[in-house]
């Protein structure tokens, strides 16, 4: 198979050299906006080239071409969005990781969730993908205070970490190209409402183990959570929901990740530029409404009524 992408046009050529293909009618081009199926059907029987239900984005199904060149299948595609670079054909692992990459322009991700330990294998995974700096901040937190997270929750209380990881997490808000796994739980910053003000420097993503018994259902789960607010990981940009973990499950939770955070991105192409302007300003905590330059967060304002 052979892909290029030609700015408004996709082409894609498979090979039929030995399908031993006779005529365009045993040829069979089914596609809509996220799919495409490719069948030969000859003689009672039925072959199957290529099928995905997941394209890189979304195609306009109804300019689709497909004609025979020799020993070749050519198909052109119409992409909806023209400015987007597909990487690929199909939305996997490795054309998340070209493809995110370019969209989040070095913008840094935050990875918050329950599980210290999730957050930190996924938070890898995503590095090794992006080419990221990968960071967490338990290791930094024992680092600095020179004891475990246990310990120092023994000898101090919950509140005295969350403040460590939020002064962690100020001093990470202007880094650029790192995916940060923080604190799980209780006693990290991202537990806590009002802890948020330097997460909003990069894209967060919630990471969430889901009771729901299909994938509608964890997606309708999700959209509750958020939009109830009880809980202040729903302040997070993208959620992602998973129904068991395994270390090995990581790569998967990372790809699904990855899919959410383009879809984001993709529905406002602004939002990595507005992230550097939020760090340049100072990270005030006026996310998603950022406020003019000189703006005193101590001082109570109408901040829809003067964001930028």
């Amino acid at each position: 198979m052979q892909f290029s992408d030609g700015s408004s046009d996709l082409e894609l050529r498979l090979l039929l050299k030995d399908m031993r293909v006779q005529s365009p009618k045993e040829v069979h081009v089914d596609v809509d906006e996220n799919s495409l199926a490719v069948r030969i059907k000859q003689a009672g029987s039925v072959t199957t080239l290529m099928e995905t239900k997941q394209l890189y984005d979304k195609i306009k199904p109804g300019e689709t071409i497909w004609y025979l060149d020799e020993d070749q299948l050519v198909i052109n595609l119409r992409k909806q969005d023209q400015e987007l670079k597909w990487p690929d054909i199909v939305e996997s692992w490795e054309s998340l990781s070209i493809g995110v990459f370019q969209l989040l322009k070095g913008t840094s991700i935050y990875i918050v969730g329950d599980s210290s330990e999730i957050n930190q294998k996924v938070a890898e995974e995503l590095a090794v993908g992006l080419r990221y700096t990968p960071l967490d901040t338990e290791s930094l937190l024992e680092t600095f205070g020179e004891q475990s997270i246990e310990s120092w929750v023994t000898a101090e209380g919950s509140d005295a970490v969350a403040e460590g990881e939020a002064a962690v997490l100020e001093s990470l808000s202007s880094n650029v190209r790192a995916v940060v796994a923080t604190l799980g739980g209780k006693h990290g910053a991202a537990a806590r409402a009002d802890k948020w003000r330097h997460l909003y420097a990069g894209f967060t993503v919630w990471l969430s183990q889901s009771e729901a018994a299909d994938e509608d259902s964890a997606k309708e789960e999700a959209r509750k959570q958020v939009y109830d607010g009880r809980e202040s990981y729903s302040k997070a940009e993208v959620v992602v929901k998973f129904d068991s973990w395994d270390a090995c499950h990581a790569k998967a939770v990372a790809q699904a990740s990855l899919s959410a955070l383009k879809q984001l991105i993709l529905s406002d192409k602004k939002l990595p530029g507005k992230k550097s302007l939020y760090i340049r300003l100072g990270c005030r905590g006026d996310w998603p409404n950022i406020n003019p330059p000189g703006w005193d967060p101590s001082t109570p304002t109408d901040t829809h009524a003067n964001a930028l």
